[in-house]
């Protein structure tokens, strides 16, 4: 069971950031190839987004999966929403859903 601090510190990051990826790795060197897709699905679509490395940290690691009730890294949160994995997010690219989700997120200067 995850502890309330760090409940906490998901439910603040996820809140704080309109796109946010929790992943194995950074962007310019994932650690999984879903996490790699990910990344991929984003840059294509040139938003903003922010990632949290759960290597980095075990208690994050393991909190998120039960903050979202979902097994599985990387998590895709969007407007403090959770989304899924790299799965869902390839089908909802290939339906055009990832795109317009991604509807009034800031894009990334070029």
């Amino acid at each position: 069971m995850t502890d309330p601090a760090t409940h906490d510190r998901i439910a603040k990051l996820v809140g704080d950031h309109p796109v946010l990826l929790f992943m194995k790795g950074t962007p310019l060197f994932p650690q999984c190839g879903f996490s790699s897709r990910a990344i991929a699905m984003l840059d294509r679509l040139g938003v903003e987004y922010e990632t949290v490395d759960v290597l980095q940290d075990m208690e994050i690691r393991q909190g998120i999966k039960e903050y979202s009730d979902w097994p599985t890294i990387p998590q895709l949160y969007v407007k403090g929403e959770f989304i899924g994995g790299s799965d869902i997010m390839m089908e909802m690219w290939e339906a055009g859903e990832l795109h317009t989700l991604m509807d009034g997120i800031p894009t990334r200067a070029q």
